[in-house]
């Protein structure tokens, strides 16, 4: 993503969003700010952003609601910028669907390497730096699983119907992990190593976002997966058998 990317920033404080939309323009962003988040629900059709910094305790509106609106209709990012430090908040603000949570008051540089993560993670398979990709024969490594195509060198996904799936770099590396180990349960700690090369810390739910974005894309009923299976207290498993090709 280019440093003009759009950063939504929702907060009923003038002052929060003011100082955000200051530092983050000053990063090189494009910052628009919202104090209700009808208003931004509104506008994301004309001038969808990147990524939306989001804070709970709007008066009047469910905040946890707005996240769930923007997972489930858009591919945003989405990072919740709230003064609610209790862990059940933050599990739920996870599971919802965010990328990240930060507790006010925040560090603003600290803010701004979590922003450059999550839109890191958003960035489409294909942009990977060509020196990520493998430098062997397995760089044409096509694996076949339900009707799915997932070929490895070019980081491409096609459906059974032969039509390309844009995936994020963190979804193409996700899927790439669990199909080169079907039917094998992976933790989230195997998992997110796997990926991004760190342990998972004791609220991380990158995992969990990133197989939820990926049911989305691959399941005819994300509510009821089965390609992407959960094993409580255990992680994921592909359960189709892959070939490759």
């Amino acid at each position: 993503m280019s440093p003009e990317t759009h950063i939504a920033v929702l907060d009923d404080e003038p002052d929060i969003t003011r100082l955000l939309a200051t530092y983050l323009q000053a990063q090189g962003y494009r910052v628009s700010q919202w104090h209700q988040g009808s208003a931004l629900m509104q506008a994301m059709a004309d001038d969808p952003p990147a990524l939306v910094l989001l804070d709970l305790g709007l008066p009047g509106e469910d905040g946890f609601g707005i996240a769930r609106q923007l997972r489930e209709h858009w591919g945003c990012g989405l990072v919740i910028v709230t003064g609610r430090g209790d862990a059940v908040d933050k599990v739920v603000g996870l599971e919802v669907g965010a990328d990240d949570y930060v507790t006010k008051p925040f560090d603003l540089r600290e803010l701004l390497a979590r922003i450059k993560a999550v839109l890191r993670r958003l960035q489409p398979a294909t942009e990977a730096p060509a020196a990520t990709a493998p430098a062997t024969s397995a760089a044409r490594q096509r694996l076949v699983f339900a009707g799915w195509t997932l070929d490895i060198g070019a980081r491409q996904l096609t459906d059974p119907q032969g039509r390309d799936v844009p995936l994020t770099r963190g979804e193409f590396d996700l899927l790439r992990t669990l199909a080169q180990h079907p039917g094998r349960v992976l933790s989230r700690d195997f998992l997110l190593e796997a990926t991004r090369g760190r342990e998972a810390g004791p609220f991380d739910r990158t995992i969990d976002v990133q197989v939820g974005r990926l049911r989305r894309k691959l399941e005819p009923d994300a509510a009821e997966p089965q390609i992407i299976k959960s094993v409580r207290g255990a992680g994921y498993i592909l359960v189709p058998p892959v070939e490759s090709a």
